[in-house]
């Protein structure tokens, strides 16, 4: 199961600094997590502020 980001991202990019494999990256409005590159640790979901990240 992969990890997506909701709208309630407020793009303050503390996810994208914490992934491993790099599959977070900015979208247009808020960040976005390649579901393919992905591998399920949940690093972005700890440090996320507004817990705008959850398991798909």
């Amino acid at each position: 199961m992969t990890y997506i980001i909701n709208d309630s991202c407020i793009s303050c990019g503390a996810c994208e600094s914490e992934c491993p494999v790099d599959a977070i990256s900015p979208g247009d409005s808020i960040y976005v997590i390649d579901e393919d590159a992905c591998i399920d640790c949940g690093a972005c979901a700890n440090v996320c502020p507004v817990d705008a990240i959850a398991p798909k």
